[in-house]
This record gives structure tokens, sequence and C-alpha cells, in this order.
């Protein structure tokens, strides 16, 4: 996803001014702090054992992050915490691609269609490759949320990690005369990449917290 987002921004005419890699995993958040000068917005896509401190650098330095690490939701209120304590900026998504959004609302609307047809049970499956630590993705418990908030019952999800999938998520609905399956497809990376860096351009002069799919529809706004 790094190098992703650093392709993607240098051919929208943007200047990657810093790159922190593994290695910089041992160093302290206020130590990062100082690799941050002249930065104007932060990504960071790492691992959840390091969002925390990543969210601190970018605090301290004043630097707003877009924070696409997953796995970590359990720190969320300490997260909220370093941000507001440092006047910072902070926008984070379990899935930062257009299609997924877009894919959240039908889910959505879909589920409230279904809230009064007990006859049918709703069910979240996701696919992702080998190498991805978190199972279930955000993205499926995202999903979860949604589509139990708006169905008003519990949603199972199940998760398959195995070869290459970029990312695969389904919502059913199943009864005993049918089935209806609503499926987003990652063709690849390049998606959350680009909905990265939208993220990136909004949160810019702002100040606060903020979820992704909440602030999505004025983002596209704008």
């Amino acid at each position: 996803m790094g190098r992703l987002i650093a392709n993607l921004a240098s051919e929208q005419g943007h200047e990657i001014v810093v790159t922190l890699k593994s290695h910089d995993t041992g160093r302290s958040a206020e130590d990062l702090a100082d690799s941050l000068g002249g930065c104007d917005v932060a990504f960071d896509f790492s691992a959840s054992t390091a969002v925390l401190r990543n969210v601190t650098a970018c605090a301290i330095a004043r630097i707003p992050l877009v924070e696409g690490t997953t796995g970590w939701n359990s720190q969320l209120d300490e997260v909220k915490n370093v941000v507001s304590q440092n006047d910072g900026a902070l926008i984070y998504g379990a899935n930062f691609s257009v299609g997924v959004q877009v894919f959240y609302r039908i889910a959505a609307s879909a589920a409230e269609l279904f809230q009064s047809l007990e006859s049918y049970d709703a069910f979240i499956e996701e696919a992702h490759h080998k190498r991805k630590r978190d199972a279930p993705s955000g993205t499926a418990l995202q999903l979860g949320e949604i589509v139990a908030s708006h169905l008003g019952r519990e949603v199972p999800v199940s998760s398959t990690r195995a070869g290459y999938i970029p990312g695969t998520h389904r919502v059913g609905f199943d009864s005993a005369s049918d089935q209806i399956i609503l499926e987003h497809t990652a063709r690849g990376r390049e998606g959350f990449a680009a909905g990265a860096l939208l993220a990136a351009k909004w949160i810019v002069g702002r100040k606060g917290v903020y979820e992704f799919s909440e602030v999505f529809d004025e983002i596209i706004k704008a």
C-alpha cells in the first residue's frame, strides 16, 4: 500500500518527502515526529501494533494522518485522546476503497428491506490473501455492524485466508426459498490508494478524528 500510494501521489503531482520502513519500528514517537518536518499529511498502512506510536508521532508533529491499518480498534479511545491532546487531525477507516464505501450503503439499504422478513437469515463472508493478519477483516466487521444495525439482529461473519486474493466481501440473505448475494470484489489495491489520497486531501487543514465512511459523502462532494 505504501508503494501504491507513493506512486499514485507522484502521478498526481505530489512530492513524497519521507518514507519510513520496517526497520524504523524501534524508533520512538518523538524521534519519528522529528522526521516529519515539511510534510503536509502522512499515511500509515503498517501494523496494528505500531498504530498508537505512529498516531502519536504525527500528533506531536502536527501532521494530519490517514490511518489505513486495521486490527487496532481496541485502542480507539486512546488514539482519540492523543489526537485531541495535541490538537491533531486523523482520518481512519477499515477500507478506503470508493467502491467499498458505496457497497456499505447498498448493504445498508438491502438490510432495511429484509428487516421485517424474519424468514431470511443474513450472513457475511470475506476472503483475503494468506498474508493478511487480521480475520475477520476490518471491512467485514464494519459490514457486520452496518447490516446488523439496519436489520435489527446479529449477523455472522466468516473468513478465508488463502493465496493472493486482494479482497472479496459478500453479504447474503438466505431463506428456504432462495438466496440473495451482494458482492464486492477488489481487482487490486489501487482503489484503496486512490481513496486514501482523497482522504488526505480532505483532512489537510482540519482538526479532530474522523472515520472515513462517516465523512465519505462530504469527501466526494469536495
